[in-house]
């Protein structure tokens, strides 16, 4: 494996000492499933928490970064070209039900393009990353896209509307990080969702794409209702074919 950067480094460090506040949470989830209180507002107490151990891990080494933050939107800073984008848990909904499929998402947005990026499964201890020019990562091995060439070999995430969509073999898990990390190890052969957050898929991007594969064109400087498409470059211009009215 290169040696990886500095600010690469914080991201995972900052992702994984965040994971101890979320793995704790999660086993305390079985408890509140009987409460009258119910679990939404610890969830959401959760996601705080978790973001404000990053968004302070993050500070520490680098003070004049800004952030984009799902829980509390764009905090400007005396550096506006270098952004952190974190999704402090992608997934909530499985997690607020006990399901382990959910993750901690950290892109590095600079000068509008998205350089690095990590996505960490506190659960199953699975961390992705990767940096621009310096390959993709799962748990410090290399990772590709899947080299399959015929659609109907492949595996597809999407969400419902996406699976009603279309004829394709697809997946609903619930967490576009991880749709998008899957995608990058050849788990998963392609994604497409629309009416996306950028917190969603910073992230995966840049993992996607230094795991060879293909992402569509993005505006960055948008933060919702995104569309997204991701797959190996082999069956890319296939998978669009397919989603032409989606």
């Amino acid at each position: 494996m290169n040696s990886i950067s500095p600010n690469l480094n914080i991201m995972i460090k900052a992702a994984e000492k965040a994971s101890k506040v979320l793995i704790r949470d999660f086993g305390e989830l079985e408890n509140l499933q009987v409460s009258k209180k119910g679990p939404k507002d610890f969830v959401t107490s959760s996601d705080k928490k978790v973001e404000r151990i990053i968004i302070e891990e993050l500070s520490k080494s680098k003070k004049k970064f800004s952030f984009l933050t799902e829980e509390n939107g764009k905090m400007e800073n005396e550096d506006k070209e270098n952004i952190w984008i974190i999704d402090p848990i992608d997934g909530t909904n499985n997690f607020l039900h006990g399901i382990p499929h959910f993750s901690i998402s950290i892109g590095l947005k600079t000068n509008n393009e998205i350089v690095a990026g990590v996505i960490l499964d506190p659960i199953k201890k699975e961390l992705f990353f990767a940096e621009k020019n310096n390959g993709a990562y799962f748990n410090n091995h290399r990772i590709r896209v899947s080299k399959k060439n015929n659609l109907d070999d492949c595996l597809f995430a999407s969400n419902s509307l996406g699976i009603k969509a279309k004829d394709l073999s697809t997946r609903n898990l619930g967490s576009a990080a991880l749709d998008m990390a899957y995608v990058g190890s050849g788990r998963f052969d392609g994604y497409f969702q629309n009416d996306l957050c950028i917190w969603d898929i910073a992230a995966g991007i840049i993992i996607v794409k230094e795991a060879g594969g293909n992402v569509i064109d993005l505006d960055l400087s948008i933060i919702e209702n995104i569309k997204i498409r991701a797959s190996s470059n082999a069956i890319y211009e296939k998978m669009l074919k397919k989603l032409n009215n989606f």
